[in-house]
C-alpha cells in the first residue's frame, strides 16, 4: 500500500497554514496505517500530533451511535420500529406544525408516533431548519439547537425542553439533520438502564478494543480547536469543560472524542461485516440508503449531490465526485473530521481541529489523494 502521496498532500495543508496537523489512517487489502503530522496548536513550541491523539469527532459518532443502536436490536433491548415515547413518554403526543416556518401555535397532532427508525433515519420531525422562523428561534432560545459541544444540560433536561416544541413535519415525512440523535442518546440509556457511556463502552468500544473513545479526554492531549475566519482561523471557544470532564449530556451526535487508531478499528470491523458488535445483517441495514427522493432534496444542503441517508450514516448513491461510489458510506463532522468506507472494503479516517465553513466544506484533496493513492 502506498500512502506517500496522500500523506505529501495533509502536509502540503499544514505547511499552508490552514491546519496545524492532522492524524489520518487508511486501511486496503486489509492493511492498515496510521499517519500524524504537525502539532496540536498552532502556537510556537505546540506539542506534536500523535497517531494517538484524541480528538472531538462531532458527527463522526453517529455512525458510532447507530451501530451501538442496531447492536441493542439484536440484543432485544429495544426494536427499530418501536414507538420512542416507550423510553420517552415526554413525547407521547407531539404537536405538528401546519407549517414550518408558521407561528407554534398553528399545530395540528401527529398522525403516527415516532420510533427509533425514524430517528436513526433523521425523519423524525426534529432538526436543523438552516431559515429564520418561529421554530428556530424556540430552538435558539431553549439552548438545545445543534453546536460544536453538546446542550449544557442534562439529557432529561433537553428532552423536557424539546417536547415542549411542535415537530417541523409529520414523522416520517421528511429530513432534518442531527436533533434526533440526540433524542436517541437519552433513549438509550433509558432503555438499557445504565448510563450512555458504561452502555458504549459494554457494547461497542471495549469489544472492538477502542481504548481511546468516549465522552471526554485529557486536556493536555486534545487539539486547540480553530474555526475558518476569511483568509485564517480563529480559536472557537467551547463551554467550560467540554470534552475535557465527564459531561451532562453524554451525546452521541456530536459529544464523542476518538482517534484515528480507534475510528479505523470501528469502520474496519464494519466494512468485515460487523463482527464482533454487529450481524452483517445489521451493518447492510445501517448503510443501505432510506430515504425517499423528496427527503433526498430537503437534505440537499447537508447531505450534498450524490449522497442520502441509511441509519446514521450518509450514503453514496451517485459518484458525484471521483472518490465517491454508489454503496460508499461514512460521515464527516463539523469539526474536521471525516471517515468513509468504500464497496471495496477500503477505510479511510482524517482528523483535523479545523472547524468546516459549512456542510459542503471539506477536504477534498484528501479523499481525492486517497481514490488514487
Amino acid at each position: 500500500m502506498n500512502t506517500s502521496q496522500i500523506w505529501q498532500e495533509l502536509d502540503r495543508q499544514v505547511t499552508a497554514g490552514r491546519i496545524p496537523g492532522y492524524v489520518a489512517a487508511v486501511r486496503r487489502a486489509g492493511i492498515g496505517e496510521v499517519h500524524a503530522s504537525g502539532r496540536l496548536s498552532f502556537d510556537a513550541g505546540a506539542p506534536a500530533m500523535l497517531c494517538d491523539t484524541p480528538f472531538r469527532i462531532t458527527s463522526v459518532g453517529k455512525p458510532l451511535g447507530a451501530a451501538l443502536t442496531l447492536a441493542l436490536i439484536e440484543d432485544g433491548v429495544l426494536g427499530l420500529h418501536d414507538e420512542i415515547c416507550r423510553w420517552l413518554p415526554e413525547f407521547a403526543e407531539p404537536a405538528v406544525l401546519r407549517e414550518v416556518t408558521g407561528p407554534l401555535s398553528d399545530t395540528g397532532p401527529a398522525d403516527r408516533p415516532i420510533t427509533v427508525f425514524h430517528l436513526l433515519a433523521m425523519t423524525a420531525g426534529w432538526g436543523v431548519l438552516l431559515q429564520d422562523c418561529p421554530l428556530q428561534s424556540a430552538i435558539d432560545e431553549r439552548e438545545i439547537g445543534s453546536g460544536p459541544a453538546p446542550p449544557q444540560m442534562t439529557g432529561d433536561e433537553f428532552v423536557r425542553r424539546l417536547a415542549e416544541l411542535p415537530l417541523a413535519f409529520q414523522p416520517g415525512a421528511g429530513w432534518l439533520y442531527d436533533t434526533p440523535v440526540k433524542v436517541l442518546s437519552v433513549l438509550l440509556a433509558r432503555a438499557a438502564g445504565m448510563q450512555l457511556g458504561d452502555v458504549l463502552a459494554q457494547r461497542l468500544t471495549q469489544p472492538l478494543g477502542m481504548a481511546d473513545t468516549g465522552f471526554w479526554a485529557d486536556a493536555d492531549r486534545l487539539p486547540a480547536p480553530y474555526r475558518p475566519v476569511g483568509d485564517g482561523v480563529e480559536d472557537i471557544e467551547l463551554p467550560d469543560g467540554a470534552f475535557v470532564r465527564p459531561p451532562l449530556f453524554e451525546d452521541l451526535s456530536c459529544g464523542l472524542v476518538s482517534t484515528a487508531p480507534d475510528l479505523l478499528r470501528f469502520f474496519s470491523a464494519m466494512a468485515d461485516g460487523g463482527a464482533p458488535v454487529l450481524h452483517p445483517e445489521s451493518v447492510r441495514l445501517m448503510t443501505t440508503d432510506q430515504l425517499t427522493v423528496d427527503q433526498r432534496m430537503q437534505g440537499l444542503p447537508i447531505l450534498g449531490l450524490g449522497v442520502s441517508w441509511g441509519l446514521g450514516v450518509a450514503v453514496d448513491v451517485e459518484a458525484v465526485s471521483p472518490w465517491m461510489a454508489p454503496g460508499r458510506w461514512g460521515w464527516t463532522g463539523g469539526s474536521g473530521t471525516s471517515a468513509h468506507v468504500h464497496p471495496d472494503g477500503s477505510v479511510a479516517v482524517f482528523l483535523s481541529q479545523r472547524e468546516l465553513a459549512d456542510a459542503q466544506d471539506g477536504f477534498d484533496d484528501f479523499w481525492a489523494a486517497v481514490s488514487v493513492g
